[in-house]
């Protein structure tokens, strides 16, 4: 292996670490919102559930910056994808044909998180809706998590065979 795979493998190892990070407290925040799911009004949660929607919307655009910004270029890197020059476009469709996510699913999911963090939690009633489908978004974020890591895994493990 290059050194360069060495350096990338390290660290794409060091970006799942903190992926996974992200994804417990993610769950953590969605177990304790559970039964107000779907939110009917930011004054119907609890002091619990508001920490709980604070730390799930924190959480998933810090995962969602984390996978867009560091790991999908690295990981391409690493499986062997010409990086050099490569508009964040190019990258997202190289994403899509390896199976990860469609060029047309990231941005919705971008958008969404744009829109919370625009909004939030200015009238915060008026952007419920948009809360519920961020919630409801957030199972599809972890998916993406975990389809890189395996994909990561796989060629790590055929690397080191």
């Amino acid at each position: 292996m290059f050194k360069n795979n060495k350096l990338i493998e390290k660290r794409l190892t060091s970006y799942f670490k903190e992926v996974a990070k992200h994804k417990e407290l993610i769950v953590e925040s969605l177990e304790v919102l559970n039964p107000k799911i779907p939110i009917e009004s930011y004054e119907s949660l609890n002091q619990l559930e508001r920490f709980a929607l604070n730390a799930l919307i924190f959480r998933f655009s810090k995962l969602q910056d984390l996978i867009g910004v560091k790991i999908f270029r690295n990981y391409l890197d690493y499986s062997g994808f010409d990086i050099v020059e490569k508009s964040f476009f190019d990258i997202l469709k190289e994403i899509e044909k390896e199976g990860i996510v469609d060029i047309d699913t990231w941005s919705d999911l971008r958008e969404l998180r744009n829109k919370i963090a625009h909004e939030y939690p200015e009238d915060i009633d008026e952007t419920i809706q948009s809360i519920n489908l961020f919630i409801q978004k957030s199972g599809l974020l972890l998916e993406i998590a975990n389809r890189l890591e395996q994909k990561f895994g796989q060629i790590k493990r055929a690397r080191d065979s």
